[in-house]
This record gives C-alpha cells, structure tokens and sequence, in this order.
C-alpha cells in the first residue's frame, strides 16, 4: 500500500494530481531511493527540500514538478537510466517538504528560477539537463530562457507556456466541451460563476477564515483537476486519492491559484518570444494527444520556435504522466536525448 501511495503521489507533483488509476503496479518499477538528502536555505523564510540519486558522475538532470504547489519523490527516478543520468529532485519553495509549507511569501516564478540557480551552485553543477511536467515545463522554460548557458538539454512533459488563453481555457469553460457536469461542478462553489476571473475567486475560498469554506475550495479544485487529467478514472477512486492527499491537497490548489491568478507572474507570451534563446539546446517534448489540462496546440507552438527539437504527441494519452503510453514516451525520451557535450 505504500508504494502504490507513493506512485499515485508522482500525479500530484506533474499537476495531474492524481495519477495511478490507468496504472497497474506491475508496471511500474521498484522506487529507488536517493542517496542523499538535503534542504538548501534561499531567500527568507524560504528552504528547498532536494534529493540525490542515480549515479553522481552521469549527467546531471534537474526535475522540475508541476502544480504550482506538487512535489518531487523518489519515484520520479524511475524515469531515467540512474547508471546514466545524475538526478536531482526538489521540492519548489511552499510546496512538498520544503519549509514554511504553503508560504507565499516570496513565491513566484522568478524566486523560483532563483532556487534552481542557488540549487546548481549549490551542487557544484556545470550545465544540466531540464525535465519538466506541466507547470514544470513553464519553470523548465523560464529557468533555460534566464541561464541558457547553464542548460545542456531540456525535457518537456505537458507544456504550459502560462498564456491567457492556456488559463482561460482551463478554468472559464472549454474543457466543459468535454467535461460538462465536471465543470458545472467547479462552478457551483464559486460566488460569481459568470464572471471570469475563477483563479481570483477559487484563491479567495481558499484562503478564507471558515475552515469548511476553505477546505472544501481546495478539494473541489483538485477533484477538478484530478478528473481532467485523465482519459478516465473513477469517482470512488478519485474521492479515495484525495482523501489520502490531505494536507498535501491545500498546498495544490492554494499554490496553483496563487500563480494563476497572477498569470503565473510572467508578461503575456514571454516564453514563447525568448524561446529563441534556447531554439539551439537538444530538446524533446512529449504531450498527451487528449490532454485537458494543457492543450496540444501548445507543445506545437512552442516547438516551432525551437531548431533542435523533437516533438511527441502520445496517442491514448491525457494530462497525467503515469499512464502507461505517456510513461513509456517519457523513458523513451531521456533514454533518447542527447545532451550538449555528450555523443
């Protein structure tokens, strides 16, 4: 039971934030443990959760989890080769173990890519390569546009390049295409459903003194989220993951309205309009065929602007990594990529 737990954790961290329901254990590796663990103070009251695995001489790989507000653990090893790959989880500051847990203070996307810097230096890293799940692709992004120099390869699992028209479509009504009594759902606990500004709203409950309002805010924005992540999972099920979430639950979807509500503190298309500056790095996306949560139009767009990338739209696929199609692409590309200085 703890193992599967832990794996259904790996969800959270890449914003689809329950993710084992496709999966059979069987095909999922045992969990290999770091073999180093550490926190890293930055900028007060802010320390970084990271830990170490694979092999200290490979290639040194930074994961970058989703949510905003996920976490990393150590089954995200299982996607690389360890003999190959050098690889460094962390926990993004407020979220996971990091501490204070659910802080905003200070926490924005800049502060993050600051962390990820303080973090290689830490290490001692030279160039590193990037891998990123959905809001992980956007760190991912904004961290090798500010240090281009320091990035040898770049990873991308569900891209969210954070424009407004990615954050309309999530929350004001085209998934409802697809999703309709999901939606209606969503909509039913917000003040003013006719006016479009739900991360605003949703940020509000969640944040309320009324523990019942807040709570249960915060678990109908993940009961959301969890449903369109998936090609299917059940509602028992899904009602069983959150209530093991707990805690974990607040920090998701208090984080994740945070960021969207300030249009994840970046300026409108900003990703896309410096891509030039990493079009040259080794890149692969792969990108669910069906994903909900960050639509395919996305991955394309970005890859048009890139010179040395491959892209992978995965057949039988939504939003969350851990079904099997998008976990074999997954492996397929960091078995695949060729970093800057490798052969």
């Amino acid at each position: 039971m703890k193992r599967l737990f832990a794996i259904v954790l790996l969800a959270l961290g890449a914003v689809a934030m329950l993710g084992c329901g496709a999966v059979k254990q069987e095909q999922v590796s045992e969990i290999p443990k770091p073999y180093k663990t550490g926190y890293l103070k930055v900028d007060a009251p802010h320390e970084i959760f990271y830990a170490l695995g694979g092999n200290p001489d490979g290639i040194p790989v930074m994961v970058l989890h989703g949510g905003p507000g996920g976490s990393c653990g150590p089954y995200m090893f299982d996607y690389f080769d360890l003999e190959r790959y050098h690889v460094i989880l962390h926990d993004q500051r407020g979220a996971g173990k990091s501490r204070p847990k659910s802080e905003l203070k200070g926490n924005n996307t800049q502060a993050l890519v600051a962390d990820i810097e303080a973090l290689r230096n830490h290490l001692e890293l030279e160039q590193v390569v990037l891998y990123g799940g959905s809001w992980g692709t956007t760190l991912a992004l904004a961290y090798a546009e500010t240090y281009p120099d320091n990035v040898s390869g770049i990873i991308l699992r569900g891209v969210f390049t954070a424009t407004k028209r990615e954050i309309d479509d999530f929350y004001h009504g085209a998934t409802a295409a697809f999703f309709p009594e999901v939606f209606e759902r969503l909509q039913k606990i917000l003040p003013d459903p006719d006016t479009h500004n739900y991360p605003e709203q949703l940020l509000a409950l969640i944040q309320s003194d009324d523990p019942e309002i807040r709570n249960k805010a915060a678990r109908e924005w993940a009961r959301y989220e969890g449903k369109l992540a998936f090609l299917h999972i059940e509602d028992d099920k899904l009602e069983a993951l959150l209530d093991q979430f707990g805690e974990a639950t607040y920090t998701f979807s208090l984080m994740e309205n945070w960021y969207m509500t300030h249009n994840c503190f970046l300026a409108e298309n900003q990703l896309l309009d410096n891509a030039h500056k990493i079009a040259h790095i080794p890149t692969i996306i792969v990108h669910g065929r069906y994903d909900m949560v960050c639509r395919p139009r996305a991955a394309y767009a970005l890859a048009q602007h890139l010179d040395n990338c491959k892209l992978w739209f995965v057949p039988e696929s939504g939003h969350t990594s851990m079904e099997p199609a998008m976990l074999e692409h997954i492996k397929r590309a960091t078995a695949e990529l060729q970093p800057l200085g490798t052969k």
